[in-house]
This record gives C-alpha cells, sequence and structure tokens, in this order.
C-alpha cells in the first residue's frame, strides 16, 4: 500500500534521526496526523527555530545568548575544565550532577582521514581559554577509541606547563559481569586500575 505523499516525505525526515528507523517514523508520522491542526503547527514552529540556535562563544554549547548557563554562572570561576567530545557528553555529565566545574565541547576527535585536525575541533581556542582562566585541572573526558586516545595524547602534548590532565576512566559498568564484556572493555578496567 502506498502512503500518500505527504506521509512518505514526514517519514523520510524523520528516519534520519538517530536510532529512528523506517517503522518507526511511520508510526510516527501516523500518529501526527491524528494530531489537532495547533499541534502540529507548533512543533514544526519549534522544529523550525533550531535553526536560530546559538553556541557558547566559551564552551560550544547550545545557547540563548552569549554564554551558556553554565559558563555564565556561579561556576565562572571555576579552575576544572572537562573536555568532552560533544554535546551530549556533556549533557550527559550534567545530569549525572557529579561535575561542577566548567566545560570545553571539541564537536569531535582528530580524524586526519577525515580531515579534522587540531584547527577543526579548536585546540587554540582551548588552550588560550586554559591560559586566560588559570585553569589548573583538565579532566579529559573523551570517549575510548583510536581516534579519542590520540586526541587525548595531543591535548595533553599542548598543555600548559602550569595546567595538568586526566583522562577519565574507562571500563566495567556497575552490575556487570566479565564473561559478557568485550576484550577492549576489560583492557580499559585492567588500564584504568587503581589502589584500593
Amino acid at each position: 500500500m502506498e502512503l500518500p505523499t505527504i506521509i512518505q516525505d514526514v517519514v523520510e525526515h524523520l528516519s534520519r534521526l538517530p536510532g529512528v528507523g523506517g517503522k518507526t517514523a511511520q508510526r510516527y508520522a501516523l500518529a501526527m496526523a491524528k494530531w489537532h491542526h495547533e499541534d502540529v503547527t507548533s512543533l514544526g514552529r519549534a522544529i523550525g527555530q533550531i535553526t536560530e540556535l546559538r553556541k557558547c562563544i566559551k564552551c560550544g554549547m547550545f545557547s540563548d545568548d552569549d554564554l551558556c548557563h553554565i559558563c555564565d554562572s556561579t561556576r565562572a570561576g571555576s579552575s576544572v575544565l572537562c573536555v568532552v567530545e560533544n554535546i551530549s557528553d556533556c549533557i550527559a555529565i550534567e545530569k549525572s550532577g557529579t561535575f561542577r566545574g566548567l566545560y570545553y565541547i571539541l564537536g569531535g576527535v582528530l580524524n586526519p582521514l577525515m580531515g579534522i585536525g587540531p584547527d577543526e575541533l579548536g585546540l587554540d581556542r582551548l588552550i588560550r581559554r586554559i591560559k586566560e582562566e588559570e585553569i589548573g585541572e583538565v579532566i579529559l573526558a573523551i570517549n575510548p577509541s583510536v581516534e579519542g586516545d590520540a586526541t587525548c595524547s595531543y591535548i595533553n602534548q599542548i598543555m600548559p606547563e602550569d595546567s595538568s590532565a586526566q583522562r577519565i576512566g574507562f571500563g566495567i559498568p556497575m552490575g556487570g559481569s566479565l564473561e559478557y564484556l568485550d576484550a577492549m572493555t576489560i583492557s580499559k578496567a585492567l588500564e584504568n586500575k587503581k589502589k584500593m
């Protein structure tokens, strides 16, 4: 059965979202077709406003103003900076409620094959911020991968002498069982062991 072009267009656009396949996109489109006109219009307006999003000039987080709510808060005087790969990582750390410092969002990792070098990640801005704000501790919360490891190594090499860089620990999740973990996770867990 062929659906109307309007529904097919909505399905095509929704299926571009991560984790949304064709069936889920179709289910969403059919559900929205039952909504009141005002609700669909409101959703369309909200999605359209995404193009007006701004990024914080200091950390790269989405913001309504030049500075995000973190960089423009009481945390602004913190001497601890957490470097993350993307905005999703920043949000995840914030949701944990355990980190009360500042952030710097790279927007990716070093990947010469894809044309992503230090300039594309703004590493010169990162180092300038560390110096200007007298950041003493930099936490590298970058995902464990070949590119992530290379990015952490590079940042560690270009760090100012009066600042220290640390990488977050990776390994076995709480409640995890060794028999079900992959070799890389077990390897990282052994690398990041600490004295008790």
